[in-house]
C-alpha cells in the first residue's frame, strides 16, 4: 500500500465501508496490525504508561510514509515538486492546513500532515534536481540524522555528548590531514552552514591580530580592510557587517574571465587600501565559486598573504569535496597554507543538510577568542578531562550534532567511496559541457572546460537565433531562462537554477552533486529546456 496516499485511505466523507477500516484491513493482509489512530493522541505515546505498542505502530506508519517518499525520489517518472503559489498553500488545499489548533489533533491527522508536507515540498533527492549545490538523498546519512534526533543531545560538553564529542575530534583530525596540516596543528568544529563558518574565520582572524577587541570592542581598532574576489560568496560581506567592520570595507578584487581572482589585482588593492589609511588583515580565497565553480590561484595568493602578513582563509564550502578525489584534488593545491578553511560536506559529499566545518590552523585560537567560562556548563572540577568540553570554542551555546551522519557515511563509503562520488559528479559536468558544445540551440557562458561541476549556458530559442549580438538580443534573451524556469516548476519535471552575472544576462547554471544523476538525466534536461522554450 502506498502510504503517500494516506488521506484518501483515512478520510471518510461518503457512505459505504469506513476508509480507516479499509486501511486497517490492507495492513492486516500483510500480516501486520494497526491501531485506529483516529482516536489516539500524542499524549498516548511514550513516555505515557503502556505507550510502547502504540508508539511502535505510529512510528511504523510514519516509516511507511518515509519509505514510500524515498522510493519515489529515485523514480524519474515522479515529479520533483507539486508546485503551488504561497497563497494557495496558506489558504489550504486538499485538507492540508498550516493553521495551528487550540486543541490537540489525532495521530491520524498528524500522519496526514507528514504526508502532505512531503507532497507539497521539493524532492531534492530526485536525479533531475540540479537547482542547488546540495542535492541527493543518502540513505546512510539519513539514518545518521534519525539517530542524532533520537539521541537529542548537545555538543557543548563531554558529559552530555561523549561519543559525538570524540567523533568530532576524530573527523576534524581526518579533514585537517586531508587539507595538508600536520598532526600538531589544527582546530575547528561543525557549524550551521558555510556562512557561519566564514564568519568564524573573520572573527578569529580579527582576534589573532587584535585580541583586545574581545573585551574592549571595535572602538580601539584601526579601520580594517578585508579582501575577496568579485565572484566570492556574499557571506564575506555579510560577516563584515555582522562583526561591525562594515561591508564597505570588504574590497572586491577583480577576476579573470573564468571567475578566478587575479593575484596582481589583489596586491594592488592591498596597496591602495593602505594608502587610504585602512589596515588590511584578511583575504578570503574561494575554492569553487558558487556560480562558475572557479578556483582562485591559492599558491600565488598565499605568497601575497605571507608577504603582507595577512590571514588567508579558503572558502572551500563548495570545492572542498574535491580534496577527496585523487583525480581533482590538485585544483586546491596550496590550501595547506591557509590559516583557516571552510568545508561543507553537505554539498559535494552529499551529507544531509546541515554539515559545515570551520578548520583553523592555530590550535586553541577558537577557544581563546570565544570562551567565557559559564560555570553552569564548563566547571573545571569535573571527573574527566575537561578539555573535551568544547562548547566554549563556539559563539553558540546549543549546537546541533552534525558530526554523526558524516562519520557514519565515511564508515559506509570510505575515503575512496567519497572520491568516486566526486569523480562521477564532475564526469557529469564534462558530459553536459560536451553536449552543449555540439548543439546549436545552446551557448556556453564561457568556452573553458568546467573545473568543478558547474556548467553555465544559455538556451537560444528559434526566434533569437538569427539576431546579431547587441542590446535587443540581450534584452530578449534575459527573459528566456526565467520563463522556462516557471514552466519547469509548474510541470515539476526538472529543476535548474539561473541568474545574471555582471554584464551577462540570465543564464542557466547546472550543478551536479547528486550521485544518482546519470547521463540520461542530462539528456532529458536539455531536451526539456528545448520543449519548454521552443516557442519563446
Amino acid at each position: 500500500m502506498d502510504f503517500l496516499q494516506l488521506p484518501e485511505s483515512i478520510i471518510n466523507k461518503s457512505g459505504g465501508m469506513d476508509k480507516q477500516q479499509e486501511k486497517s484491513a490492507a495492513v492486516r493482509d500483510r500480516g501486520q496490525t494497526t491501531a485506529d489512530f483516529c482516536s489516539i493522541y500524542s499524549k498516548d505515546l511514550l513516555p505515557a504508561s503502556g505507550g510502547e505498542e502504540i508508539t511502535r505502530e505510529f512510528l511504523q506508519e510514519l516509516l511507511n510514509i518515509l519509505l514510500s517518499y524515498i522510493s519515489k525520489s529515485s523514480q524519474r517518472s515522479s515529479k520533483i515538486l507539486d508546485f503551488h503559489h504561497p497563497h494557495q498553500l496558506k489558504e489550504g488545499l486538499e485538507g492540508f492546513s498550516l493553521d495551528l489548533p487550540d486543541q490537540p489533533e489525532t495521530l491520524e491527522q498528524i500522519l496526514v500532515d507528514c504526508r502532505d508536507t512531503l507532497k507539497y515540498g521539493v524532492n531534492t533527492g530526485h536525479p533531475r534536481f540540479f537547482n542547488q549545490l546540495s542535492s541527493g538523498l543518502d540513505v546512510i546519512g539519513m539514518a545518521g540524522e534519525w539517530l542524532t534526533s533520537t539521541a537529542n543531545t548537545n555538543m557543548f560538553t563531554y558529559e552530555v555528548s561523549p561519543v559525538f564529542i570524540l567523533m568530532e575530534e576524530f573527523l576534524l583530525r581526518k579533514m585537517q590531514s586531508i587539507v595538508g596540516w600536520s598532526d600538531d596543528e589544527g582546530d575547528g568544529f561543525f557549524c550551521p552552514g558555510g556562512t557561519i563558518s566564514n564568519l568564524y574565520s573573520i572573527l578569529v582572524a580579527r582576534y589573532h591580530f587584535y585580541p583586545e577587541v574581545k573585551t574592549r570592542g571595535m572602538g580601539l581598532l584601526p579601520q580594517l580592510a578585508l579582501f575577496t574576489s568579485e565572484h566570492s560568496h556574499y557571506s564575506v560581506k555579510k560577516s563584515a557587517a555582522v562583526l561591525g567592520m562594515g561591508s564597505d570595507n570588504v574590497v572586491m578584487v577583480k577576476c579573470d574571465e573564468r571567475g578566478k581572482m587575479i593575484p596582481a589585482e589583489l596586491e594592488a588593492c592591498i596597496v591602495t587600501a593602505e594608502e587610504k589609511g585602512l589596515v588590511p588583515f584578511y583575504v578570503n580565497v574561494t575554492a569553487g565559486t558558487t556560480v562558475y565553480g572557479a578556483f582562485d590561484p591559492l599558491i600565488a595568493i598565499a605568497d601575497i598573504c605571507h608577504k603582507h602578513t595577512l590571514w588567508m582563509h579558503v572558502d572551500a564550502a563548495w570545492g572542498g569535496g574535491l580534496l577527496m578525489s585523487d583525480r581533482h584534488r590538485m585544483k586546491l593545491q596550496g590550501i595547506e597554507r591557509a590559516w583557516s578553511v571552510t568545508w561543507n560536506p553537505h554539498k559535494m559529499m552529499g551529507v544531509p543538510l546541515q554539515c559545515s566545518v570551520i578548520l583553523v590552523k592555530k590550535r586553541g585560537l577558537l577557544q581563546e577568542c570565544n570562551e567565557l567560562g559559564a560555570e553552569y556548563l564548563f566547571q573545571t572540577d569535573k571527573p574527566y578531562d575537561v578539555s573535551y568540553d568544547t562548547g566554549d570554542k563556539s559563539i553558540q551555546c546549543g549546537r546541533h550534532v552534525d558530526v554523526f551522519k558524516l562519520w557514519l557515511m565515511w564508515k559506509a563509503k570510505g575515503s575512496e567511496g567519497f572520491g568516486s562520488q566526486v569523480n562521477r559528479c564532475l564526469e557529469n559536468a564534462e558530459y553536459l559541457y560536451d553536449q552543449l558544445q555540439r548543439r546549436t540551440d545552446f551557448e556556453l557562458v564561457f568556452k573553458n572546460k568546467p573545473e568543478h561541476s558547474n556548467v553555465c549556458f544559455w538556451y537560444i530559442p528559434p526566434s533569437l537565433r538569427g539576431l546579431p549580438p547587441g542590446p535587443d538580443r540581450d534584452t530578449r534573451l534575459h527573459q528566456v531562462a526565467p520563463r522556462i524556469k516557471r514552466r519547469m516548476m509548474e510541470k515539476g519535471s526538472v529543476l535548474i537554477g539561473y541568474q545574471p552575472l555582471g554584464a551577462k544576462v540570465n543564464f542557466f547554471r547546472c550543478v551536479f552533486s547528486n550521485p544518482a544523476t546519470q547521463q540520461e538525466d542530462i539528456d532529458f534536461l536539455l531536451d526539456e529546456i528545448t520543449r519548454l522554450g521552443d516557442d519563446l
